[in-house]
């Protein structure tokens, strides 16, 4: 068995900006989304979370919930993180729905999304009142 380097025995591992491969926070995901750095976003993975979830979220001034998802409304860009080519989608209940659980379900969706008159679907910059 080869014994261990001297040298890289005492290597030290810089973080964040220390580190000589720092990108600034920033990092593409494989599928091409770009990805910011955010330990201790309730959404964070290998402490990153996708830039366009980031910018809808300051728009609306909260996180969003766990059956809201932020689309790309040009799909072919998925760096286009400008809050126009952003879009607030719900995640619908399941197929073979009781009647009465989806009107419950659709009152549910539209007070959330009230103060609009109707629910958003492109993002724009928030107006304080």
């Amino acid at each position: 068995m080869q014994a261990k380097s001297p040298q890289r025995a005492g290597c030290r591992v810089e973080r964040g900006a220390a580190n000589g491969r720092w990108r600034g926070g920033r990092t593409r995901h494989k599928r091409g989304y770009l990805m910011v750095y955010a330990a201790g976003h309730p959404r964070a993975s290998n402490p990153y979370v996708f830039e366009h979830i980031l910018v809808a979220e300051e728009l609306l001034g909260r996180y969003l919930t766990a059956d809201e998802t932020i689309h790309h409304r040009n799909a072919a860009c998925a760096t286009n993180n400008r809050p126009e080519n952003l879009e607030l989608c719900t995640r619908p209940q399941p197929s073979g729905i009781r009647v009465s659980d989806a009107v419950s379900w659709a009152r549910e969706i539209l007070a959330r999304y009230e103060g609009a008159c109707a629910p958003p679907t492109t993002l724009t910059a928030r107006t304080e009142p």
